[in-house]
Formats: structure tokens, C-alpha cells, sequence
């Protein structure tokens, strides 16, 4: 292992930035007729040219990210763009649309592509400036891995015919998150040789080591007693199928007679699709994590439900009251309460604020209400932040501009990642009641239900009673975080702030 600091001659690059590290592809090819000034860093393992004709020039620079530039001699310089990680947890993404097609100039912020991750549908913006010469993944190409080539961007849009017949050589593109380094960090004294050193061969070991034999013959001959023979052809049991416990494996009587009465194990019933006719729908991305995160939570937490109706009279008549003197400003929903409600009875009872990561308990501080939005593509939770600090109107403009971005595909990681309650309410589709799966690592959610009119006793009407009008909500808690007497006691206090909700301003 070699490293050294010296110019280093490359055809294709005339004003380099500071701070050049090129890798062994570039040593490898690169002419004698410019140079790289100030010195670049030259990290390499030997003066062995790779059969890999492509250089590579990664540039630091400080404003912006680390940009790679190829070039070899059938192609102009260019820049392999791969496909980013848009989310922390995303490995693969499927590319739905190209919004600029072969040719189009690209400026910084311009919309490339639309991607869709595990989380969402998400733009691309371009990340380098240029002409977009090439395409390589087309539109609806599925579980694309991060850092796999995606596109080709160049500087100049004459280079761009270049590329007309341009093929992926596969693989990942160097520099990119998931690719391996380039470089090679400066190994210790003892292990460094000259570049003149020759490569020695290695020689295969397995390959010259003689083959082992087995002394003992082969045979498919099986021994069995004349007895078990006739046993055997009596009971229809196929002797290779009987375990010998004589010498040699020899089978006997007591062989057979034991096989017989083991009582053979029960095949599972064949299942039989139904002969209607169908249409299998692809799963999306957003649909497999829909999946496998909620099958992990149904599995791995230990579930409990706890139930409570609450009244809503007041909270409608408030609402109908506020609305009417919003004058188109602001409209507030019955859900913009639940949540002030549900974030108030947080730092009541502060144990449900809380999270649950195998070796400890994690409490938060601030209340950060996860809200379910049903979009074309799945079920996706943006975040009303500090929920316990906002009034209702800036809880109500939140939830409708996370709801607008998450069904138009605009919602940026931040805003739906994270999290420390989470509320799904389905009382717009008149559902009663409900539970939720909890959205781990969180330990509550809460599901709402629809309000109804309910006929009360009341002792102060001549009939005997009046009618009310109800809400059930059903909270769902990890029972290794919250117990059900703190459920309960979050429960009540969530049930006089909705009944009284002047109390939410104290």
C-alpha cells in the first residue's frame, strides 16, 4: 500500500478545485498532456492499471456536495447521478416520472424526477446543474437500490449526443452512499511497499490439494431381515423409507412393526383460489412498509384498548360559535380539539409521552401529535410539532397544509418522521368505534370515532330525559410503557378537557 501527495496528469480537466482526490481508475489512464495543480491527494494501492477505462475526480467543495466527474476516451466529462437515500430508513425506491426529459437543461432546484420511497412519494430536485444527457432508469422502473445509476448530467449541452447510446455497465456509482469508498486511508509503516514492486501470485490452495477419498464402498443395497422383508410387502411401506437398527443398519421386524404404527403427520389442506375473476394490483413501495411496520407492531407489542364516550355539546357549540366569527380566516374542525385535547392530556400525564427502545424508556418534553392522513398511495402521518403550545387556529392551518402536501406527494421527511402521539380518526366515514395499530416506536394512539345522539336520563325534564350528543374514542397502549391505570388516568383527563373545553385555555 502506497500513498503519496504529487501532480498527477489527467486529459480532460483544465481548472480543478482545491483539494482533488483522485482515485486509482485515474492513475491508471490518465495522459501526460495537462496537469492538476496544488497537489491533490493521491491515495492508491498499486501502479496495476484497472481494465476499468472510466477516470474519477471527486471535487470538495465546501458550499456544495462532493461532485464526481468522469471522462474516458469515447466519453466527454460528466457527472453519474445515482439514486439518493430521500429517507433515513430507505434502501430501494421505484422512480414513477422524469419531469425533464434527454437534452433539457437542468438548473439547482429545477424538479428532476418523482420518487417513491418507503414513506412517500417524494421530488427530486437536480443535484447538479448542467444537461441532462442521458436516462438511464426509466419511467416506473421498480426497487431501484440506493446508489444505483439513474441519470447522466453534463455541462456542456453539445456533449450531450455522446450518450445517445450509452449503457449502464451495472453496479453502483462511486461516491455514492452505499457505494464503497474510493480511497484508501494511509496504512501502517510495515505494510508499505514500492510501486515497482512486482504482484505476487497466489496460489490456490484448494485447487492443488489432492481430492479426498472415501475408502468405504458406496452402494444402494438395503439390508433387511427376510422377516421385515415380508412385513414390509404386507403393510405396502417402502423399505428405503425405514430406519435400521441392526448391524450396519440392517432392518428388522421390530423396524417395520415401528414404522407402521407411527401415525403419519397431517398435511394442511390445500387452499383453493376462488375461480372469479380478479386483477392482482402491484404492491407500491408505501404499501410494503404500510405492512411490515404494522405487522411488527401487532406482533412484537403487547396491545391493550382502553374506551370512553365523551360529550360533545359544548365542543360543537364553541366550534359553531368560533367559525362564525372567522369570516372565512379559518375554519376549525372537530379533529383541531382532539388534538389540542389529546396534547394538553400529554403533559398531564406525561408517562404516555413516552417511547419505548429496549433498554430504557425514552419521556419527551414537547408534544409532537402524529395525525393519519389517507392519501392515493396508503396511510401516511404528518406532524402537528409542540401541539401542546398552539392555539386551535395554528393546529387547524397545520393539519390542512400536511394534509394538502401529503395528497399532492410534497411532504418532506421531517415532517411526517418522528413523532410522539398519534391520532386516526374515521368519525367522517361514520364509524362508531375502532381500534388502532399503535406506530411504534410510539406507545399510544388514539382512534376516534364518529359523534351520535344518544338518549340520556335527566331528572330535571318533565319527559325524564334529553338527548346528548356522544363521541367514543378508543386508546391503544403498549402495556411495556404505559400501565392501564395511567391509560385510564390520561383517558379522564382527555375526557374533561373535551367536556369542558373553556379549561383548555387555562
Amino acid at each position: 500500500m502506497l500513498s503519496v501527495s504529487r501532480r498527477v496528469c489527467v486529459n480532460t480537466i483544465k481548472h480543478p478545485p482545491k483539494n482533488a482526490i483522485i482515485s486509482q481508475r485515474c492513475l491508471a489512464s490518465a495522459r501526460t498532456s495537462s496537469w492538476i495543480c496544488k497537489q491533490p491527494v493521491v491515495s492508491f494501492s498499486s501502479w496495476t492499471p484497472l481494465r476499468r477505462s472510466n477516470n474519477l475526480l471527486r471535487f470538495n467543495n465546501v458550499n456544495k456536495q462532493n461532485k464526481l466527474l468522469f471522462c474516458s476516451q469515447a466519453l466527454p466529462q460528466h457527472i453519474k447521478v445515482a439514486l439518493p437515500a430521500l429517507s433515513p430508513t430507505m434502501q430501494m425506491g421505484t422512480l414513477l416520472s422524469w419531469e425533464k426529459a434527454e437534452g433539457d437543461e437542468l438548473e439547482d432546484g429545477d424538479l428532476l424526477a418523482q420518487i417513491e420511497t418507503d414513506k412517500a412519494t417524494m421530488d427530486w430536485e437536480t443535484p447538479e446543474s448542467g444537461y441532462l444527457a442521458k436516462i438511464v432508469a426509466p419511467e416506473g422502473s421498480k426497487d431501484i437500490p440506493v446508489g444505483k445509476l439513474v441519470c447522466i448530467i453534463v455541462e456542456n449541452k453539445d456533449d450531450v449526443g455522446a450518450f445517445k447510446d450509452f449503457k449502464d455497465e451495472g453496479g453502483e456509482v462511486a461516491g455514492s452512499p452505499s457505494a464503497a469508498s474510493e480511497t484508501v486511508q494511509e496504512p501502517v509503516s510495515k505494510q508499505e511497499v514500492t510501486a515497482s514492486e512486482p504482484e505476487k501470485p497466489v496460489t490456490n490452495v484448494a485447487s492443488t490439494a489432492p481430492a479426498a477419498t472415501n475408502s468405504a464402498p458406496q452402494s444402494d443395497r438395503i439390508f433387511a431381515t427376510p422377516l421385515a422383508r415380508t412385513l414390509a410387502s404386507e403393510h405396502g411401506v417402502t423399505l428405503a423409507s425405514v430406519t435400521g437398527s441392526g448391524p450396519d443398519g440392517q432392518i428388522r421386524k421390530e423396524d417395520v412393526l415401528k414404522f407402521v404404527s407411527t401415525p403419519a403427520p397431517a398435511v394442511a389442506p390445500s387452499v383453493t383460489s376462488s375461480t372469479a375473476p380478479y386483477v392482482d394490483i402491484p404492491i407500491t413501495g408505501v404499501r410494503k412498509v404500510i405492512a411490515s411496520r404494522l405487522s411488527e407492531s401487532k406482533q412484537t407489542i403487547p396491545h391493550y384498548y382502553l374506551t370512553v364516550d365523551t360529550r360533545m355539546d359544548e365542543i360543537l357549540s364553541l366550534r359553531q360559535r368560533f367559525n362564525s366569527m372567522a369570516e372565512g380566516q379559518y375554519k376549525l374542525s372537530v379533529n383541531d380539539f382532539v388534538i389540542k385535547a389529546a396534547a394538553l392530556s400529554m403533559k398531564a400525564v406525561p408517562e404516555v409521552n413516552s417511547s419505548w427502545h429496549d433498554t430504557y424508556i425514552r419521556q419527551y418534553e414537547g408534544v409532537d401529535v402524529s395525525v393519519a392522513v389517507d392519501t392515493n398511495n396508503g396511510l401516511i402521518t404528518p406532524i402537528v410539532f409542540g401541539a401542546h403550545t398552539k392555539g386551535l387556529i395554528d393546529i387547524s392551518n397545520d393539519v390542512v397544509s400536511l394534509a394538502q402536501k401529503a395528497k399532492d406527494h410534497k411532504l418532506k421527511p421531517e415532517e411526517f418522521q418522528g413523532g410522539t402521539f398519534t391520532i386516526s380518526n374515521l368519525g367522517m366515514f361514520g364509524i362508531k368505534q375502532f381500534t388502532a395499530i399503535i406506530n411504534p416506536p410510539q406507545a399510544c394512539i388514539l382512534a376516534v370515532g364518529t359523534t351520535e345522539k344518544r338518549v340520556i336520563p335527566d331528572e330535571t325534564a318533565e319527559s325524564g330525559y334529553a338527548t346528548g350528543t356522544f363521541m367514543s374514542v378508543t386508546l391503544s397502549c403498549d402495556h411495556r410503557v404505559v400501565d392501564g391505570a395511567t391509560g385510564a388516568r390520561w383517558l379522564s383527563v382527555y375526557k374533561k378537557l373535551m367536556e369542558n373545553p373553556e379549561t383548555m385555555l387555562l
